[in-house]
């Protein structure tokens, strides 16, 4: 650890309770999507990953580790570039509003992220949410002045897994890629 200088946290499933943040967040975004059809919306969310039996999303699914985007070309395969880009803006209006206020801070980690900022680490957050999601979530939690940047899907050319969010955050602090750590709960946060 000593020399980590800089930690990139994903957000969701690390800083915020996955499931109890975004099974609400997701219902809406599907039931939008299916026009209030709760059959339709119901397949839908099972296509993104939901697990009706556990009634949890599964470790790697697109909902749990993709981006927007990757959600409107699962539920909308044949839209246009120009209603792709507005199906995206839709939900990234959905996720940043919604998200952020139904945002559940996983136990013990505002206090955490509190000692982590008081031994000087720099702190980011890595996410496949929007930027703005993220920005909005770590306010709501009362955590965002503990943060030097969040890097959403948005925000870099290429979204997690892709290093782009860890150059960025490089970038941003002066550490060297090798001095940040990466903490989340998915393959895609390690890889």
């Amino acid at each position: 650890m000593a020399e980590i200088k800089g930690i990139l946290f994903d957000k969701d499933g690390t800083l915020v309770d996955f499931n109890a943040t975004w099974l609400g967040v997701a219902d809406f975004m599907a039931m939008d999507a299916s026009e209030g059809d709760r059959w339709k919306a119901d397949r839908l969310l099972a296509a993104a990953g939901y697990d009706f039996a556990t009634k949890r999303f599964k470790p790697d699914s697109i909902f749990a580790s993709g981006t927007n985007m990757d959600v409107v070309e699962l539920w909308f395969p044949r839209l246009s570039d120009e209603d792709q880009m507005l199906a995206v803006a839709r939900f990234n209006e959905i996720t940043s509003v919604q998200g952020s206020a139904m945002a559940v801070a996983l136990p013990g980690i505002v206090e955490t992220l509190g000692v982590l900022h008081r031994k000087s680490y720099r702190l980011g957050v890595a996410t496949n949410d929007s930027t703005t999601g993220a920005e909005k979530t770590l306010l709501t939690l009362g955590v965002a002045q503990l943060f030097d940047a969040a890097y959403g899907y948005d925000a870099v050319a290429n979204p997690k897994p892709a290093p782009d969010t860890i150059l960025a955050f490089s970038d941003l602090t002066g550490l060297r890629p090798a001095a940040i750590a990466m903490v989340g709960d998915n393959r895609h946060d390690l890889e």
